[in-house]
């Protein structure tokens, strides 16, 4: 989709970080957006921010583990603007924490967003884009859905999921000869809200609820990490020249330090060699919190 101009986007959690990021720039590349997110004081003051600078859009507070809440985005975005061309199934969350004290109801929120929401913009948005004629899924992933980040595991499970999903999804279309591209965002350290995420928990999921102290120590860590990260607006340039481009994989980290942790894993699996824990920049720190006693 090389002409962007006109062509209408939908974004999922852009009240801030690389969603509000991905809204941003549509606009400025001329394209009315459709700006999804759960928290509904912040996406009504992202929207206003953005209104500031001109170009048409819509605000949605939707909870994307809601196939209901997805479709009913869907139907808003078409009454407003007639049509929709790119699909940025964007929201995300994270619990930090060991495997065995990740509670059900941990696993259950951030499946149902980073998941479940994907699976549910796809089953909400892809038949309409192949009727349209046109169109581009944009599906925010993470390094580590490439490698294992052990201060996560609810996240990284989800990420991985949502690797195989857009991988499938593309393999898929492809098949069918439909019009419709598949984007994969992996980034690494971005300036996002990430470690915050538990403010939007709503409480069929546990809310906001105490976290355990490795859960606080891994998520203050991971906070300093992520503010030094890439601004959000990077990011989404590299999504727009990748929707132009129609490319599947953007790493937003290309560089050697960032890509080697893929690489060797993937020869530890060819060699049947144990894990090993992938080594990039910033996750000693993440580490070293999880093996602080309590």
């Amino acid at each position: 989709m090389e002409h962007l101009r006109g062509k209408v986007a939908v974004v999922t959690g852009a009240a801030s970080g690389i969603g509000f990021a991905l809204a941003e720039r549509f606009l400025a590349e001329g394209m009315p957006v459709a700006m999804a997110d759960i928290e509904e004081a912040a996406l009504h003051d992202a929207a206003a921010r953005l209104r500031a600078t001109g170009g048409e859009l819509i605000e949605v507070a939707a909870d994307v583990a809601d196939p209901a809440q997805v479709e009913a985005l869907a139907e808003a975005t078409e009454r407003r603007f007639g049509a929709v061309h790119v699909v940025c199934n964007n929201a995300g969350v994270g619990v930090s924490g060991a495997v065995w004290e990740t509670s059900e109801a941990d696993w259950q929120w951030v499946l149902g967003v980073n998941l479940w929401g994907q699976i549910n913009g796809i089953r909400t948005f892809v038949p309409r884009l192949i009727a349209a004629g046109e169109g581009h899924i944009v599906n925010t992933a993470s390094l580590g859905g490439l490698v294992p980040f052990a201060g996560s595991p609810a996240y990284s499970v989800s990420k991985f999921a949502a690797v195989a999903l857009s991988e499938i999804l593309y393999l898929q279309l492809k098949a069918a000869g439909a019009p419709v591209g598949v984007t994969m965002l992996c980034p690494g350290w971005v300036r996002t809200r990430l470690a915050e995420a538990r403010r939007n928990r709503p409480a069929r999921d546990g809310g906001s609820s105490s976290l355990p102290p490795v859960a606080q120590r891994i998520g203050r860590s991971l906070h300093r990490v992520l503010q030094a990260g890439m601004d959000p607006a990077e990011v989404a340039a590299k999504v727009v020249d990748a929707i132009r481009q129609d490319r599947f994989y953007v790493l937003t980290h290309d560089s050697d330090e960032w890509v080697e942790p893929i690489r060797r894993r993937s020869e530890a699996i060819v060699a049947g060699s144990n894990p090993l824990a992938p080594v990039v920049p910033g996750i000693e720190a993440i580490m070293a919190a999880l093996a602080e006693p309590d």
